[in-house]
């Protein structure tokens, strides 16, 4: 069994019979009364964030989370499949588990945390940028702006959609930021 003094970014702890990683904490030593820690946990299931208030001093139940690596395969109707890049154990994975599903492209790696006990997948995380060829973008003309920003949208090899800027062309292949769904820049073939 663990403390408050042992809470640190990226525990994962045990608490109210559900799994939580720590985002940020605080130790707070008031001039008046005991001290506390005050804390930022993500629910690993659901991806929210609470707040909440430890006293110092009390116990707090670690769990032991591993990160394995993955590769995706392709996608059926029981979920999106993935293949330990190890052990080649194959697993599937809910649709809602996954942040930016449309942006997985075939044989690309990703980060599985699973619960080391239990054996179960918790959360998927994907690298930050991935690469993929532009299948459809409407040409882009100059001088229907109204600001310097112009942004256009355009189908990608996987069906997604994203807003590019009005020089991206069918064919090019693009830098894509996963963690918001953006275009960030062309890549040289």
């Amino acid at each position: 069994m663990a403390t408050t003094s042992d809470i640190k970014n990226g525990l994962c702890i045990e608490y109210n019979d559900q799994l939580f990683s720590v985002v940020s904490f605080q130790h707070v030593k008031p001039g008046k009364g005991a001290a506390f820690v005050r804390t930022k946990l993500k629910n690993l299931k659901t991806g929210r964030v609470i707040e909440n208030t430890f006293n110092a001093g009390v116990k707090i139940s670690p769990v032991r989370i591993e990160r394995r690596p993955y590769q995706y395969l392709y996608k059926d109707d029981m979920g999106f499949n993935f293949m330990h890049t190890e052990t080649f154990e194959q697993i599937s994975i809910a649709e809602e588990m996954l942040d930016n599903p449309g942006l997985l492209k075939e044989g690309n790696n990703v980060e599985i945390n699973v619960h080391a006990d239990t054996e179960t997948p918790l959360t998927v995380e994907m690298p930050p940028f991935v690469e993929l060829e532009v299948t459809y973008a409407e040409p882009g003309e100059r001088g229907n702006t109204a600001s310097s920003t112009a942004l256009k949208s355009a189908t990608l090899e996987t069906g997604a959609e994203i807003m590019v800027p009005l020089f991206i062309n069918t064919g090019d292949i693009l830098k894509v930021d996963t963690r918001d769904n953006s275009y960030s820049e062309r890549v040289k073939k």
